[in-house]
């Protein structure tokens, strides 16, 4: 069983080598880059301004430098830039308690009643584990005036449209750094239809990306769709059958990880890396950890893994494996 780390496609690196190239031979054409970027970003969100800037971080501190009330978070699940960057931006942020990262509407509402946050940042899947009904959180924020920024970077190119888009967030925002789904080693985007939530002009200026991201932007999300359904899909199987032996968090859920609940996670994470050697990374993530839940298990990240890598055979060689493992 060979699996390989996420990369961007070769058709991409070639477009981040071209563009490099223009950079020093044709200085003046270096803003097609960017604009390309940009259209093709409001192609998949649906929203009037983007902005693509250096990283996900980034993108978060320049929407965050918009605002000046209370961010509401959730208690785990979400993104630890979350907190850091509300700090760096010296607001007060509100968690949100969630059912292992999944926001439950009823708490939402009784929450934002009583503290009457500005906005709600949160990601398109709790812990990459499970996908968020954003459809009813936005529902909740839109009428009760909370501007919902939703952290896309696992969830950019859905086509569902149920993630990343206009219809169920006021903005998205992404990281399009590895091994992201839209994979380029670097960036980040803005995306709304509210510009006076982007950040000030000099803000994004100061936190723009070259057109070298931007080309490699403009590229890969043409691959978004079918890396994140195909990543979706091998989830959806693999927690199917691992039920059939072993517990799964979010068993019922979509995702772009399988989380194992375990009581020694630190053990079975080494016996597991051990086990699936990843040329380029490793899909091994071990809990308690806010990024994903806050109870002891182990994340297999099929989100980490080129979707060439995710054949019939490889996970059902994966599923094997943990089968082996957990019964000993």
């Amino acid at each position: 069983m060979e699996l390989f780390f996420r990369r961007p496609s070769i058709e991409t690196r070639n477009a981040m080598s071209m563009a490099a190239i223009n950079l020093k031979h044709s200085p003046n054409g270096i803003y097609d880059d960017i604009i390309s970027a940009e259209d093709s970003v409001k192609k998949l969100t649906n929203h009037e301004h983007v902005k693509i800037v250096n990283s996900g971080n980034s993108a978060i501190m320049s929407v965050m430098s918009s605002l000046d009330g209370k961010i509401m978070i959730p208690d785990q699940g979400g993104w630890s830039g979350f907190k850091k960057m509300a700090k760096f931006n010296g607001l007060e942020t509100v968690p949100l308690p969630t059912q292992m990262g999944v926001v439950e509407i009823e708490v939402l509402v009784r929450l934002i009643e009583k503290f009457n946050p500005e906005a709600l940042f949160i990601t398109s899947f709790a812990g990459y584990m499970a996908e968020q009904p954003l459809d009813d959180i936005f529902k909740v924020c839109n009428d009760m005036g909370v501007v919902i920024v939703e952290d896309a970077s696992g969830g950019i190119g859905d086509g569902r449209g149920k993630l990343g888009n206009s219809t169920h967030a006021h903005v998205v925002i992404a990281s399009t750094g590895s091994p992201k789904t839209i994979n380029i080693g670097n960036g980040g985007i803005i995306s709304t239809n509210y510009s006076k939530w982007m950040g000030s002009k000099d803000i994004l200026n100061s936190l723009k990306a070259d057109p070298v991201t931007c080309a490699g932007i403009a590229s890969e999300i043409e691959n978004a769709s079918l890396i994140l359904s195909k990543t979706m899909e091998a989830c959806k199987y693999l927690k199917s059958k691992i039920m059939e032996f072993n517990q799964v968090l979010h068993f019922d859920k979509e995702g772009l990880n399988v989380a194992i609940p375990h009581e020694n996670p630190k053990k079975l994470g080494y016996e597991l890396r051990k086990i699936f050697k990843v040329h380029g990374g490793s899909i091994i993530t071990v809990c308690p950890n806010y990024n994903r839940v806050k109870i002891k298990a182990v994340c297999i990240e099929i989100k980490n893994l080129d979707i060439r890598c995710l054949t019939k055979d490889n996970l059902n060689n994966i599923i094997d494996e943990l089968k082996d493992l957990l019964k000993n």
